[in-house]
């Protein structure tokens, strides 16, 4: 055993969106995964909501594995793997209720005493979400509530209203998250929550791709991206600047300007050296 220094170097968010049905959990999921990537070609959602992941293909070309039943966890740690085996950058699992629905049907089919039968159920979800929290891609895992109504006085008339409850989850998973967003019927967010410290005691908002974009900000705060920036920025040769590209791509976002202008300084340089050595071979001939 030995003591280390913390770091958050290449953390990779795993969050989570409860919502009741129709308050926007896979569109704000999306909007989410946007921002993270801005790429939406390494975004797959592994669908267990009868295609509704394919409702918003206008926003980008995203991947889609549609899961059938059984809902095991088995069967959601394959789809995960098919997603990591297609270098996925950010996996939606939309959504993992479905997995507990399983569970506790599973649970309540068994014999003999339910109290020690827990001791069967209790390892194969906590595979899953370890799956979740170790796999090396940011996770964005949606879970419905159980849903109710209040009667709210609109305009002096009574007018019944959808209200989320409780996750369809197992009691405390959201601890395992490191971000969790509740979204109302209106769709606005707010975090009940959060260890990033961005949405802590923040009014409620709409998710945007902008959200996800401070949150791989905050992925990416424990990295020292101006002294990265500083020997890119002070590369003389395109091998140099290949070799620090190529250790540092997971922030291509990021350095992608910074590449580029350096990549443009070195190469007029080059053309600059070999103009001059061209022009002095042209004067010593005259």
């Amino acid at each position: 055993m030995q003591l280390r220094k913390s770091e958050r170097r290449n953390a990779k968010i795993k969050m989570a969106l409860q919502a009741p049905s129709g308050a926007g959990k896979t569109y704000s999921s999306l909007l989410l995964a946007k921002g993270i990537t801005n790429d939406l070609s390494k975004v797959a959602i592994i669908d267990t909501e009868n295609g509704s992941a394919d409702l918003y293909a206008h926003l980008g070309e995203y991947n889609v594995l549609r899961m059938e039943p059984p809902y095991s966890p088995e069967n959601y740690i394959k789809a995960i793997d098919v997603c990591l085996k297609a270098n996925m950058e950010v996996i939606i699992i939309d959504s993992i209720s479905h997995c507990w629905d399983f569970l506790i049907e599973f649970h309540s089919s068994l014999p003999g005493n339910s109290f020690t039968n827990w001791g069967k159920i209790t390892p194969r979800q906590q595979a899953f979400i370890n799956k979740i929290l170790q796999s090396d891609a940011h996770f964005i895992a949606t879970m419905r509530v159980k849903q109710d109504y209040v009667l709210n006085n609109k305009n002096g008339k009574m007018v019944p209203e959808k209200v989320g409850l409780k996750a369809v989850q197992r009691d405390s998973v959201d601890y395992e998250f490191t971000i969790v967003f509740d979204l109302d019927i209106a769709h606005y967010a707010k975090a009940s929550k959060d260890r990033t410290g961005l949405f802590t005691d923040k009014p409620e908002f709409i998710i945007n791709a902008a959200t996800g974009k401070r949150i791989k900000q905050w992925c990416n705060s424990g990295v020292d991206l101006e002294s990265i920036k500083q020997k890119i920025q002070t590369a003389t040769t395109e091998q140099e600047l290949s070799q620090l590209y190529h250790s540092n791509k997971e922030y291509k976002d990021e350095l992608n300007h910074t590449f580029a202008k350096a990549q443009h300084r070195i190469r007029n340089q080059v053309l600059t050296n070999l103009n001059h050595s061209q022009n002095g071979i042209t004067n010593s001939q005259q």
